[in-house]
C-alpha cells in the first residue's frame, strides 16, 4: 500500500497537490477551513477529516499548503498530540519564521520539514514541478518517494530556513524579471508598439542574461570582478538612459531608479572600472 498523507489547506496549489497523490494512488485525508474547498478532492477519492486533530492523526506524513506559517500555529495549535507525525510546511514565510516554526513543531514531538514549490498549482505533479527542502536529512530520505510526486524534491540543507531562502531568492529573480518586462512594454507603449511586438524580443534577452549567469556566479563567489568588459561606469551610463527614457514616456520611474541607485553607489565606492558584478558588495551591504 502506498504511504498515507494528510492534507491541509486547499487552495489551487493544495487541491493540485492532493490530486497529483490520489492519481500515484496514495490514501489522501484532507481538512480545509472551509469544508467544501474539499468536495472536489473527496469525489476523487480523497477522505475529509472533520477537525485538524483528525486530519494529523489519519498520516504519519502530513503536508501543509497555507497562506504562511501563522496558519500553521492557528489550525494546528488545536491539536494536542503532534508526536511521530512528519509536518512538511509548504507554505511561504520568511526563514526566520520558519526556523521558529521548526523549533515549535519539535518542542511538540514532531519532526519538520520546510519546502518551497517552484511552479504554479497547473504545473504540480508534473515533469516541470520541482520544490526545494530543507531540514533532517534523514526525515528528507524516508519521505522523499512520496514528495517526489509533488515535484522533484532538492534537499538543500538542514538548516530549516534553506528552503525559503532558496524559494525566496528564485522569486526574487522572477518578480523583478516580469516587472522588468512591464516595464519595458511600457515604456514602448508610450510610443504606440504592441506588448506583443516587444515580447519576443525580451525574450532574447532573457536568453542572453541565462548566458551570463554562470561566469557572473563564479565571479561573485570568488569576489574577482575584472572590469575588461561590461564595467561599472559602462552599465550606469546605460541605466541613467533607461531612467531618462522612463522620465520622457512619464512611467513609473520605481524600477529603473532602484537599478541605478546600484551602479550610482558602486561608482561613489570608486569601482566604476570593474565589471558589474562588483554591484553585489553595495547589495549586499547597503550602508
Amino acid at each position: 500500500m502506498n504511504q498515507p498523507v494528510t492534507l491541509i489547506g486547499l487552495g489551487p496549489m493544495g487541491q493540485a497537490m492532493v490530486n497529483s497523490l490520489l492519481d500515484a494512488g496514495h490514501p489522501v485525508t484532507v481538512w480545509n477551513r472551509t469544508a467544501s474547498r474539499a468536495d472536489g478532492v473527496v469525489a476523487r477519492g480523497a477522505v475529509r477529516a472533520a477537525t485538524p486533530a483528525e486530519a494529523v492523526g489519519a498520516s504519519e506524513l502530513v503536508v501543509l499548503s497555507l497562506t504562511d506559517y501563522q496558519a500553521m500555529y492557528d489550525i494546528l495549535g488545536q491539536v494536542e498530540d503532534l508526536s511521530g507525525k512528519v509536518l512538511v510546511n509548504l507554505s511561504s514565510d520568511s526563514p526566520a519564521k520558519t526556523r521558529e516554526a521548526a523549533g515549535w513543531a519539535e518542542g511538540r514531538g514532531a519532526r519538520f520539514l520546510t519546502g518551497g514549490v517552484m511552479v504554479p498549482a497547473p504545473m504540480v505533479g508534473t515533469e516541470a514541478s520541482y520544490v526545494y527542502y530543507s531540514g533532517p536529512r534523514d526525515v528528507f530520505d524516508a519521505h522523499e518517494k512520496t514528495l517526489g510526486i509533488i515535484g522533484e524534491p532538492h534537499h538543500v540543507g538542514a538548516d530549516p530556513g534553506l528552503a525559503q531562502l532558496f524559494y525566496q531568492a528564485n522569486l526574487d529573480v522572477f518578480l523583478t524579471a516580469l516587472s522588468a518586462f512591464l516595464h519595458g512594454a511600457a515604456l514602448l507603449g508610450s510610443a504606440g508598439v504592441p506588448a506583443k511586438d516587444f515580447a519576443p524580443w525580451a525574450a532574447q534577452v532573457m536568453q542572453l542574461v541565462i548566458h551570463f549567469l554562470p561566469e557572473s556566479a563564479e565571479r561573485v563567489d570568488a569576489d574577482e570582478h575584472p572590469g575588461d568588459l561590461s564595467t561599472v561606469r559602462m552599465m550606469g551610463a546605460t541605466a541613467d538612459h533607461v531612467l531618462a527614457a522612463s522620465e520622457e514616456a512619464g512611467i513609473d520611474l520605481d524600477l529603473p531608479r532602484a537599478i541605478k541607485a546600484h551602479y550610482d553607489r558602486t561608482i561613489a565606492a570608486g569601482n566604476g572600472g570593474d565589471n558589474w558584478t562588483r554591484l553585489v558588495d553595495g547589495i549586499r551591504n547597503p550602508r
